[in-house]
């Protein structure tokens, strides 16, 4: 991929996530925050990161907005339904991004193979982008999840967490030890990973 490619494939993704509708607090489009945050997570956990994997970071949450969780079922099977309905959307989004910025087809699939999770713990650039998801959602999205679902109980939060430190690497799990979490939520990432039993 040439740099001038690089550069047409990262605008062109920024320009998806601006049109995001939910503002952050900083009020920028919120999708255009989370890939700064998916991007500096993997940037961190593979410091030798490929241009195509940064891109590929970028591209995590590519127009979410259009296939909003609401417009599947809202039980277990529709979530899950949702999900693998968001990972073809977001993977052929950003393959045809990636195409049309004159990055090489054998690139953009591969991205393409990383957004869309396949070869999760075997494929290292998908488990990069699962680690940046998961320590993304710890550092910058657990508190609200969980002040959003107050009337969970404390045994669903848990296995949440539980599902979550099951996806990331060692390295991922020892980054999100390391992170300032609020008490509460620091409470039941120790139960957790507290032995069962």
């Amino acid at each position: 991929m040439s740099a001038e490619a690089y550069a047409r494939a990262r605008a062109a993704i920024d320009a998806a996530h601006a049109a995001d509708p939910k503002r952050a607090a900083d009020g920028r489009p919120a999708e255009l925050v989370y890939a700064d945050h998916l991007e500096r997570w993997v940037g961190q956990l593979v410091p030798d990161a490929s241009p195509l994997l940064r891109l590929a970071a970028r591209c995590q949450h590519l127009e979410r907005w259009l296939s909003p969780r609401a417009s599947y079922p809202l039980d277990k099977v529709g979530y899950h339904a949702w999900r693998r309905a968001l990972y073809v959307t977001q993977s052929e989004r950003a393959r045809a991004l990636l195409l049309a910025a004159g990055v090489p087809e054998s690139e953009a699939a591969e991205v393409a193979t990383w957004v869309s999770k396949t070869g999760l713990k075997t494929n290292p650039g998908t488990q990069a982008l699962e680690d940046a998801a998961c320590l993304a959602f710890l550092e910058n999205e657990i508190a609200a999840f969980a002040a959003a679902h107050a009337d969970y109980p404390e045994e669903k939060f848990v296995d949440i967490l539980r599902k979550t430190w099951r996806k990331m690497s060692p390295p991922a799990q020892a980054a999100a030890l390391a992170l300032d979490l609020p008490a509460p939520i620091a409470a039941l990432v120790q139960t957790a990973l507290a032995p069962k039993g």
